[in-house]
């Protein structure tokens, strides 16, 4: 190749890869910015993200501070059964990430899955409550009522938690690096918080209200229901 050859082929290369060209319009659309919390590099989105995460928190350890007690109390099963079946719950509940991440990362990605199985874990609530109703059916209606709540909260709370943390992170901009890792901070300190608070809060309505004269099971846990659907509402 000779010396005008060599330069023909420079004066190509530079040709095809301009700075000076703008890029063909439609190539590159602009995307468009979230809103940011009170004027800060913080999505507004998160804030909802961390209030549904202190509910959801509150709601699922609100309701299992008592559940071994309404075992024993409510449906008179002896302290082998009422463990065990306390267990098996908690077992479940550990499982279930599993099938929220492959719902999510094969089907329906992470808003669809926090958002279909929210619905399922609030169903959950409310049939787990409506199952404590002492004047509602008799003793196989409260367990079936029960068994089906607890599996259907198992489900929502096992399958929304591999979701919620990586959505709450994917809200950020690549350069706000450290806005991501002061929102991780605060999102696992609504977790704390709502399960500290439930723990305490729970067993006060079981014990200090009384509903159809007996322990109030139903309002200890609807409570936690009602903050389950603030939180879907979120």
């Amino acid at each position: 190749m000779n010396a005008f050859q060599r330069n023909e082929s420079k004066e190509t290369l530079f040709t095809f890869i301009s700075a000076g060209d703008d890029p063909p319009k439609g190539d590159f659309p602009a995307q468009k910015k979230s809103p940011k919390l009170c004027g800060s590099n913080y999505p507004l989105s998160i804030a909802f993200i961390v209030v549904n995460e202190f509910c959801e928190r509150f709601s699922y350890y609100g309701m299992r501070a008592v559940l071994t007690l309404y075992f024993l109390s409510f449906f008179h099963w002896d302290e082998n059964l009422s463990t065990a079946v306390y267990h098996a719950f908690s077992a479940l509940c550990y499982f279930t990430p599993v099938i929220g991440a492959i719902m999510a990362d094969s089907w329906l990605g992470k808003y669809k899955t926090i958002i279909y199985l929210s619905v399922v874990y609030v169903v959950g609530h409310l049939i787990k409550s409506v199952g404590a109703i002492p004047s509602l059916g008799n003793q196989a209606v409260h367990v079936v009522l029960s068994m089906v709540g607890l599996f259907l909260i198992a489900l929502g709370t096992g399958g929304i938690k591999p979701c919620v943390s990586a959505f709450g992170g994917d809200q950020f901009e690549e350069e706000h690096t450290s806005e991501r890792s002061k929102f991780f901070s605060i999102f696992y300190l609504s977790i704390n918080a709502g399960s500290l608070i439930s723990t305490f809060v729970t067993p006060v309505l079981r014990g200090d209200v009384k509903c159809f004269g007996e322990d109030c099971y139903a309002l200890a846990f609807g409570v936690p229901a009602a903050l389950m659907v603030l939180a879907l509402g979120e």
